[in-house]
Formats: C-alpha cells, structure tokens, sequence
C-alpha cells in the first residue's frame, strides 16, 4: 500500500489550489455537495490541474482489453483522454475522457468497435485496502453511455473482488452502485441505484465516494449514503473479497451488456441509438473528473 504523509484537509489555498471543503467561487449546491473536509491521512490524489496524464500515478489501458460487448476500443490518445482548464465549476482543472466515433479503425476484427475511448488505472502503482474512495464528476446526457468510476483487485475476476462506486448508462436521474465477487457476479444481487432529487441530474457535479471496512461497504453520492452492504450480507451469496488491495478505475465505454439491458436499444450499436452516435460525431460526450481522492480508514 502507498501512504502519504498525513494530511488534514482545511478551507485554505495551498500550493495545489483549493483543497477539499473549498469552491473556486464559495457556493453552495449541487456542484459543490458532497465537497467536504475530511480530517484524515490522503493515501492519493489527484486534482488533474496539470494538462497531461501523471504517468506515476496511473496507466492507460490499449485496445486489448475487451468485456461486456461494449462498443468502443481503449487508446492512449489525447483525442479521448485529455485536460482542460476551462470546465464551469470545476476547482482548477479537469480530466476529460471522451469517446470518438471512428468506425474501422480497430485493430481487433472480431469487435470491430466503431468508437474508441479512454480508461486510467492505477493498478501497480497505487492500491489500497480499507478506507474512502471518492472522485467529483460530472457527466453527459446521452443514452447508451457507460463511464464508471470503480475499484478492482489484483487477481483474478470475480474472486478478487470488485466496488462499483459510479456507473450510469444514459438515463440522467440515476446512477447504479454495486459489488462482484465469487457467487455474486455478473447479474449481482447485490446492486442499488440512486434517483437524484428534483432539480439534480448527471449533468452536475457531484461526489461519487465509497466508506469500505472489514464489515461494510458505504455508497455515497454528495455524502448521502444511498446503499449499504455489510459481511453478512455478502456472505449470503458467496465469500466476502474486500480484505485486499484495490485499484482505482475511471472509463469510459459505449453500449454493451448494461446499456442494453437497460434500454434495450440494438441499432446502430448494441445499447446505442443513433442520436448518441450524433452527439459523439459533434464532440457533445465526455465526462469530467475534477478530482480524485483516498483516504486511510477513520
């Protein structure tokens, strides 16, 4: 496990900006929920103010990964991972992942995906057990998407245990949260979503985070727990894997298993109608990260 120093997060500038508990402009709201201190030690962070990846921090996955039948290949291009510092309500700068509709030029025959995107990990080069996770994100409105924001062992699925802390498909006023593990994958019973309030939608920022110990697991949208899943519950289905280290994920797929399960939508693309296509061709799709952060157990 890597640790920082200790680190107690106040209301003040520092050398990387404003720290969590601050806005760039001190308001209240949708954007800023769930942006709270938290006096406890940073493990890792990353505020994506820099305009290239930190390469220490994460990796970049390539066109050999492929699951779900998602519709995309993963490159490493600044055409779907890239920076700005110009994202309205984000504190400093942001990281961008974003698909490109570019039909044929995969270089796996047997996907043939027409679109490719971006995924980090920081597998081998940060993982943690026990502790909050948590990322401040904003995402599109367009049907068929898949971003998530997600923890992963280092062994093999689905034993080595996997936390989804963030995943949306398109449908604006939720998101969905679950856990995988062995006797508990793939359609797992142990799975939530979450319905914005009135007014709130993808589309504005907010704080996706995980509390993870050795007898639950928290999800957390803006501080608000919206689903618990303690030991005994996953011992119901099978062995209980969140003991070990995990990783940190952000991508970026399009279509596949959950997309279309959720919207059942099979032409031009699997789980993608062709007005999402539409909006990928003007460059309308991507998700912004303005942060991500972890932190030791209380």
């Amino acid at each position: 496990m890597n640790r920082f120093s200790t680190f107690a997060l106040t209301c003040a500038l520092g050398a990387a900006g404003m720290t969590a508990g601050c806005s760039a402009n001190g308001d209240a709201g949708p954007s800023q929920a769930g942006d709270t201190a938290i006096d406890r030690e940073l493990l890792f962070a990353d505020e994506f103010d820099a305009d290239t990846l930190d390469r220490d921090k994460w990796n970049v996955i390539g066109t050999d990964f492929w699951v779900n039948n998602e519709q995309q290949a993963y490159i490493d291009d600044p055409s779907v991972i890239a920076f700005t510092d110009e994202a309205e309500g984000a504190d400093g700068g942001a990281l961008i992942l974003r698909p490109v509709f570019k039909p044929g030029e995969d270089p796996k025959a047997e996907r043939n995906a027409p679109f490719v995107s971006g995924r980090i990990e920081s597998q081998g080069k940060f993982d943690f057990t026990h502790g909050r996770a948590e990322a401040r994100i904003k995402l599109p409105d367009n049907v068929g998407v898949w971003p998530a924001f997600w923890l992963l062992g280092n062994d093999q699925w689905p034993g080595t245990g996997e936390i989804d802390i963030m995943e949306y498909v398109g449908e604006k006023d939720w998101i969905g949260v679950a856990l995988h593990g062995p006797g508990y994958s793939g359609e797992t019973p142990l799975v939530n979503k979450y319905f914005f309030p009135e007014g709130e939608d993808v589309t504005d920022w907010h704080v996706y985070a995980v509390e993870w110990t050795n007898k639950q697991i928290d999800f957390m949208v803006d501080d608000h727990v919206l689903y618990r899943v303690t030991k005994p519950m996953v011992d119901n289905y099978g062995e209980w894997r969140f003991d070990n280290d995990k990783y940190l994920i952000l991508n970026f797929a399009m279509g596949g298993a959950y997309p279309f399960k959720t919207n059942g939508i099979e032409e031009p693309y699997n789980g993608i109608p062709q007005e999402t296509v539409d909006a990928v061709k003007a460059g309308e799709v991507e998700m912004l990260v303005d942060w991500v952060r972890v932190y030791a157990p209380e």
